[in-house]
């Protein structure tokens, strides 16, 4: 973007927050661009679009008029009214920082009146990159894509909880790949994800196991395990009745029964239940639903034929696996990105298997904060498809709290984080969209989740409503409380991204930190 910038517009008019500049006749400015007006002392404003409407000198009689006289075909005294002049677009911006010599401000003054507006350029937004840099994206003007790269703080991002919210086919699985490749090339993030249709690893398509340095920061488990993978079975002596809390639903005499078995057999307490071992306090009905319902949920059975445990989707098992949930939780806290193939199981499967991971994450690292050493380990984030299965607002109330709803509200604190995708965000309590301090927002066409998502944004984007609503595939919004105001960024495909790397020795414009 080399060369001068030409003038687009002048202020005329507006209040602080709606400042509304005249768009000059020969340039196109777009919902979501970002303007900028220069002061004298060498600083700038920063502005960005929310809204255009049209702008005449003329009554709307007289323009209804004279479009009728053009349709029917009365044009020859049309052309005494200049349009250039008479006719105009006005274009609604807010100004969003101010940057002078001692960095970005948040505004509190308006800029003078009949400033002239130029575009933006690349020099505007050159900023400091972070030591811990996840990269999400290059800074978007409108749908022109300028060379600054996006990077957020690694530790806070993923320590304080990241939200990406949109409908279906706005990019929100290609902008994890995206977030995940350059986690990756850090080393510094433990990165478990709960992967429901196998698109991450990249089994049969380019993926995350095409990346450099894969062989020593990736882990990847399936039941189907590929060359150089590993088989996902987990002991059934791994599972504790807390880590059904919110994820399944029992009956008090359920529960009353679970704990029973729990207390009297401790880790062999689903062996025996699914074993059909009575005891006292518990009714042989009780018994029989609760085998039917661990067979429904895990998959385990008792064979008749030769009295072994069976398990129908091969995941569960009495004999081996015994490591499996160490493994992965050592390998997070190596700073590893783990990625298990769920896609196989059902819904409460794939949770409880989650849950088991994350629970012993969780309290792993409550201890290491009371023994003083929680600073030397690495952030731990976990990714959670279709978040409102586990924190939805009446999974919460019906079921009550479970872990991820209990690192929502504290994992910040013990340095473990959540990365929820969702496209229902008016689902999810305000308590925990709060405690969200980075939301990646990409398009939405319904309002009610647009609402949600401004209410609860770090920064104000109540005119961004229209922003949001036009966003195409790729392109998103960051709001995060650990930059100066909402970027708007356009996301790169992640097969170009993954693709050949690129020749080194050429200097990187980098954005905000």
């Amino acid at each position: 973007m080399g060369g001068e910038i030409p003038v687009v517009g002048s202020v005329v008019m507006g209040r602080h927050g709606a400042i509304v500049v005249r768009q000059k006749s020969e340039y196109t400015i777009e919902l979501g661009d970002l303007l900028v007006i220069d002061h004298v002392d060498g600083g700038r404003s920063i502005l960005q679009v929310y809204d255009l409407v049209y702008g005449s000198q003329l009554s709307g009689k007289n323009l209804e008029l004279l479009s009728g006289m053009k349709l029917e075909g009365f044009t020859e005294d049309l052309g005494l009214i200049d349009p250039n002049l008479r006719n105009y677009i006005l274009v609604y911006v807010k100004s969003v920082a101010n940057v002078t010599k001692n960095g970005i401000r948040i505004p509190k003054t308006l800029p003078s009146f009949m400033s002239e507006v130029r575009s933006i350029k690349e020099e505007d937004l050159v900023f400091t990159k972070p030591a811990k840099p996840i990269f999400l994206g290059k800074v978007r003007s409108g749908s022109k894509v300028l060379n600054i790269n996006l990077y957020l703080d690694g530790d806070k991002m993923f320590r304080h909880h990241v939200l990406i919210p949109s409908t279906t086919g706005r990019g929100k699985s290609n902008l994890v790949k995206v977030m995940l490749w350059s986690a990756l090339e850090q080393g510094h993030f433990g990165i478990l994800v709960l992967d429901p249709h196998d698109e991450y690893y990249g089994r049969h398509e380019k993926g995350l196991k095409d990346h450099p340095k894969s062989k020593e920061r990736l882990v990847y488990y399936s039941p189907t395990p590929p060359p150089g993978a590993k088989t996902l079975i987990v002991n059934l002596e791994s599972i504790e009745p807390s880590h059904f809390d919110g994820i399944v639903t029992f009956t008090e005499a359920q529960e009353e029964a679970i704990h029973a078995y729990y207390n009297r057999f401790h880790r062999q307490w689903i062996e025996k239940i699914v074993r059909g071992e009575p005891i006292d306090t518990v009714s042989p009905k009780t018994l029989t639903v609760l085998r039917r319902k661990l067979d429904h949920i895990l998959g385990v059975y008792l064979d008749n034929n030769t009295g072994q445990i069976q398990c129908r989707n091969k995941i569960f098992s009495d004999s081996i696996g015994q490591h499996t949930v160490r493994d992965i939780v050592d390998a997070l806290e190596k700073g590893k990105i783990v990625v298990i193939d769920t896609s196989r199981l059902l819904d409460q499967a794939e949770l409880l298997i989650g849950s088991i991971i994350a629970n012993t994450i969780f309290y792993r690292y409550q201890q290491y904060k009371s023994e003083g050493v929680l600073g030397d380990k690495p952030t731990i984030s976990i990714v959670v498809e279709e978040a409102p299965r586990v924190l939805g607002i009446d999974v919460l109330q019906n079921v009550g709290d479970n872990i991820y709803s209990i690192i929502a509200r504290e994992g910040r604190k013990f340095k473990v984080g959540l990365t929820a995708i969702t496209q229902l965000t008016s689902v999810i309590p305000r308590e925990i969209l709060a405690n969200m301090n980075t939301k990646i927002i990409l398009g939405n066409e319904l309002a009610s989740e647009r609402a949600a998502i401004i209410s609860s944004a770090a920064q104000d984007l109540s005119t961004d409503d229209k922003n949001i609503s036009s966003l195409d595939i790729g392109e998103a919004i960051v709001s995060s409380n650990f930059t100066k105001f909402a970027i708007p960024i356009k996301i790169p495909d992640f097969n170009e991204l993954a693709g050949p790397a690129q020749p080194q020795g050429k200097k990187e414009k980098i954005g905000f930190v």
